[in-house]
């Protein structure tokens, strides 16, 4: 039996995995023991997060630890931002777990902005303007379904509850809340001017702990299901937090891609900027490892090429797509951006329309719509490091991929060639080795993130693109 082992369970919102973690002759050696399909459901015209089911495989996969006689030390939850879980004094869920791309937040920004300034929310908190943003979700539910919060006493992020429904306890964790637009980006705790101004229940926020955070151990009813007991660590529980933690960048002048549904484009900083000149450039500061600061953009990412896929994709796989993409000779561009690609009725239709919009040829065949995906992408990266630039002061000299989309070397010479830097690609599980690493350096296996980053650097492939 191997008891050193630690549990990163990463969930997207496409679909979710367990990977153990463990080092051996000072190497992180990793192992795959569940994997599993996410998304969102339709409940009564809103689309949803289904969290029993989620946490059904999340006991899934602890069973299969089991079952292969590697018993954790510690698990970790990470997941996408933003998104959250109404609860009443006994945990029950009091409100539907509506999900970032309903329809609800259409427009909400204007009842925001009555309350507090666009610019003075940027200086406070310095999120990127996406209404997606917890802030709005929360300003639809008190136009739309005030209700909701007569029954609520706490607001707990995604990773948070599920964390909850393991061990019993509410945390918030501070790179989670960190994208909700209701922290103070100085303070790094709750804005309760933001939240006053808002009109919003101040008794639903929690107190905000850091990533290391031991929680505590599994329940009794979650002992009894999976056959054994761990510890619960918070790790960097929004997904690009771990991930940004798990770079094994040598340069200190690195941008950093975490590539997936969404492509989040940045650099690590020790002080927010919140200037006029980065609000309206859309970047937002997000928390990081050690109080460490995500300084990045948010771009639409793969989301658009996995929702082609669904549409005339069949029966292809995605290295099919990066093959006919080789092959097409379509020349068009779209901007990744454009709020049309968020959760159209038919991607498809979506570029089309952009194409014959902006004067351009429309693609025709999957390669066609794969190709213009993926130039359209490296395209964006380059104008956003180009911007990156000049907000930080800081002439780029790299980039360092990780994610799914790392292994996409299609992509990944477009993007070298749209920026004109070296990119490194790798590991691909990037998300998953900085939540094992947090979980390393809480329960003192590793020293510190420096040391964490050299571990990933010297175990695991780095491809190289110029």
């Amino acid at each position: 039996m191997r008891s050193s082992a630690h549990l990163a369970i990463d969930i997207g919102a496409s679909g979710g995995r367990h990977i153990l973690g463990w080092l051996e002759n000072d190497k992180l050696i990793t192992k795959e023991v569940h994997r599993f399909p996410n998304g969102m459901v339709e409940k009564n015209n809103q689309l949803c997060w289904d969290f029993d089911a989620i946490f059904d495989e999340i006991i899934k996969g602890l069973k299969k630890c089991a079952q292969l006689d590697i018993l954790p030390e510690s698990v970790g939850i990470d997941t996408w931002g933003v998104d959250f879980v109404l609860v009443d004094n006994n945990g029950n869920t009091v409100a539907p777990s509506v999900a970032y791309r309903d329809k609800r937040t259409d427009d909400i920004d204007t009842e925001v902005y009555k309350n507090i300034s666009e610019e003075k929310l940027y200086e406070k908190a310095g999120i990127q303007k996406m209404l997606l943003n917890t802030i709005y979700q929360l300003m639809a539910i008190k136009t739309q379904t005030p209700h909701y919060f007569d029954k609520a006493t706490r607001l707990l992020f995604t990773p948070d509850y599920l964390h909850y429904r393991l061990c019993g306890v509410m945390k918030t964790e501070y790179t989670i809340a960190s994208t909700s637009n209701l922290l103070n980006a100085e303070t790094k705790t709750c804005d309760f001017d933001i939240i006053n101004s808002c009109g919003f229940p101040c008794e639903i926020f929690g107190e905000i702990v850091t990533p290391g955070t031991v929680l505590g151990d599994f329940t009794d009813e979650v002992q009894k299901a999976v056959g054994f007991n761990c510890k619960v660590v918070m790790p960097p529980s929004h997904d690009t937090a771990s991930a940004f933690l798990a770079v094994p960048s040598k340069s200190d002048k690195a941008v950093y891609i975490s590539s997936g549904t969404w492509s989040l484009l940045g650099v690590e900083t020790t002080a927010p900027i919140t200037s006029e000149k980065s609000r309206v450039a859309d970047f937002t500061n997000e928390g990081g490892y050690e109080y460490r600061y995500r300084y990045l953009k948010n771009i639409m990412g793969l989301w658009i090429l996995q929702s082609v896929h669904k549409e005339i994709g069949d029966g292809l796989t995605f290295a099919d797509l990066v093959e006919l993409a080789r092959n097409s000779d379509f020349d068009g561009l779209i901007d990744v951006n454009d709020k049309s690609f968020f959760a159209p009725d038919s991607m498809v239709q979506a570029i089309k329309d952009f194409c014959r919009t902006n004067n351009q040829s429309q693609p025709q065949t999957v390669g066609d719509f794969a190709r213009c995906i993926y130039r359209s992408l490296a395209e964006s990266y380059a104008k956003t490091i180009e911007l990156l630039s000049s907000l930080t002061n800081v002439k780029y000299d790299s980039i360092n991929i990780i994610g799914g989309g790392s292994q996409n070397e299609y992509l990944n010479e477009l993007t070298a060639s749209a920026c004109s830097l070296k990119v490194f690609a790798g590991p691909v599980e990037g998300t998953a080795l900085g939540s094992i690493a947090a979980q390393m350096i809480s329960m003192g296996k590793l020293d510190d993130i420096e040391s964490a980053r050299k571990v990933i650097r010297n175990s695991f492939d780095i491809k190289e693109f110029s």
